[in-house]
């Protein structure tokens, strides 16, 4: 069964349309999460991204645990580039270098899913 999280990134004034092109220009990560022995335990099923005024949000639906999911894209050389080129266009600063600095991040930045509702599951 999958998951649905989100992040929420807070952006700088006018910077709106090069976010928008980031994200769309970010490359595709391996979706595929496999432990030592190339068993696969998650997969990343899709992402959305959503820049509105000041502001973004990225949604992905995962399958596996989210910290093991969370800890193989962060070593994806596609992701640690956008995140690195988003940063300068955030507000508010973060520490993606260190481990503790990148789990506050992720801690303030996770929106929590309140509501998802599909066609094909029973009321």
């Amino acid at each position: 069964m999958s998951q649905v999280h989100a992040l929420f990134y807070p952006l700088r004034a006018g910077s709106e349309e090069t976010v928008k092109e980031l994200f769309r220009k970010s490359g595709r990560p391996q979706f595929d999460v496999t432990d030592g022995d190339g068993k696969v335990v998650g997969r990343l099923l899709g992402t959305q991204a959503f820049v509105g005024r000041e502001m973004a949000v990225r949604v992905i639906e995962v399958e596996g645990p989210l910290p093991v999911v969370a800890a193989h894209m962060s070593r994806q050389p596609e992701v640690r580039e956008f995140e690195r080129q988003l940063e300068e266009h955030l507000s508010v600063p973060r520490d993606m270098v260190t481990p503790q600095g990148a789990r506050e991040f992720f801690q303030r930045a996770a929106l929590e899913c309140v509501l998802n509702r599909r066609h094909d599951q029973a009321i």
